[in-house]
């Protein structure tokens, strides 16, 4: 029996790990279009663009795992065609993979400024965009960043500590609005005001020179650097042309089987049907790529499994580190407990009285905590729940 996977990201990496710690010796192929071999995508906003990381730490396996582990991997090689009824990959090489079990984790691919010069503006997906970002922007440079959700912010804080003027223009009248809600995008928004970056929000950009990037209020913003931060499309053409059920991403059961049993779907582009939510969740996060990709290769395997692991991500900005477990509306009434101008403090998130999402800034270790309360789903007392003095064991015991 042969397992494929199509993408070469964490997902890929991690479900082809867990194939092989869970036991499965037969045939595994990895078919990857990247030329280097799955890595991790969070330093190339964070250290490997500040240059405090190495190129070799992003990596989730050397070299020598793959051969030892007797991984067929195929880098540069595209995926063009999924033909269900033979069970095989087409490659553009015209070379044919048959598979019993396949895997997709095609990822996704940024989306690019659809205005005049929007081509001038620089991605970041990959290692060479993460590269070459780092290579243009210096202590001299004028950077605009469009965009003004994550990727967007932590791009913006890496020039910042390299000394370039930073500009970050975004649509919402806070960073983060439409995430965060208004409470704590202001918390980003001061963060960043606080250590030099110019905000322009509530705008959005009308054409890119080559010196400049003109805003909709026309404002013109001088700019040796344009860097694009306005989200990712999930690759899913593969799977929609192979008359997979796609909407806003693969369409899979709790079990991360798509709308074919023998093909699975992880990472960015499976729209899962969460088990604990009960309601479909599509997430572009590390952390849902490690899980998904084991989850998924478990199902391959046969395994019962329902996919019920909170969505989770994290972020670092200047001297802000972050986790965010859970999922809830932006407008949900927001609690905190501790101490919010100081940047040091938990969030949550209630719905209908419950926790339904939380965060916690520059405070450690209690994110474990934080998912229990989650998944307890009690009705919280508010005052204990901002009350420093309660430990958080304690709400739902």
């Amino acid at each position: 029996m042969t397992y494929v996977v199509v993408g070469g990201g964490l997902a890929a990496a991690k479900a082809v790990e867990a194939l092989r710690d869970e036991g499965f010796e037969g045939p595994v192929t990895l078919i990857a279009s990247e030329t280097d071999r799955p890595y991790e995508r969070p330093p190339l906003s964070k250290g490997l663009l500040l240059g405090t990381e190495e190129l070799e730490s992003v990596f989730v396996h050397s070299p020598q795992w793959y051969r030892e582990h007797d991984v067929d991997l195929r880098l540069g090689t595209t995926a063009t065609e999924l033909d269900r009824s033979a069970k095989v990959v087409r490659l553009a090489s015209g070379d044919e993979v048959p598979y019993e079990r396949l895997l997709l984790a095609t990822g996704s691919t940024p989306r690019r400024l659809p205005v005049p010069g929007g081509e001038r503006a620089l991605l970041l997906r990959t290692i060479p965009d993460s590269h070459r970002i780092s290579e243009a922007v210096t202590a001299t440079t004028r950077v605009v960043v469009i965009g003004s959700g994550w990727i967007g912010l932590e791009v913006a804080a890496a020039a910042r500590s390299r000394g370039a003027q930073v500009t970050v223009v975004g649509a919402t009248p806070l960073p983060l609005q439409k995430i965060l809600g208004d409470r704590i995008a202001q918390v980003f928004a001061d963060l960043h005001r606080g250590n030099g970056t110019e905000l322009r929000l509530d705008n959005h950009v009308v054409e890119v020179t080559e010196t400049e990037v003109v805003l909709a209020d026309g404002a013109r913003l001088p700019a040796d650097v344009v860097i694009a931060g306005i989200g990712v499309t999930p690759n899913v053409g593969l799977a929609a042309d192979a008359g997979l059920a796609v909407d806003n991403g693969v369409l899979v059961s709790s079990s991360l089987a798509s709308s074919d049993p023998d093909i699975f779907a992880a990472g960015d582009i499976a729209n899962i049907e969460h088990a604990f939510l009960g309601h479909r969740v599509r997430v572009e996060h590390w952390d849902v790529a490690i899980h998904t990709g084991q989850a998924a290769a478990r199902a391959m395997l046969g395994q019962p499994v329902a996919y019920d692991r909170l969505p989770y991500f994290f972020t670092d900005q200047y001297d802000l580190g972050m986790e965010y477990i859970g999922t809830a509306p932006a407008d949900a009434e927001v609690v905190i407990r501790g101490d919010l101008a100081g940047r040091e403090f938990l969030a949550f998130w209630l719905v209908d009285g419950r926790v339904a999402a939380g965060m916690n800034v520059n405070i450690w270790d209690v994110n474990d905590q934080i998912g229990e309360l989650i998944k307890s789903r009690v009705t919280v007392d508010r005052a204990r729940l901002a009350d420093p003095g309660v430990e958080l064991a304690a709400l739902h015991a």
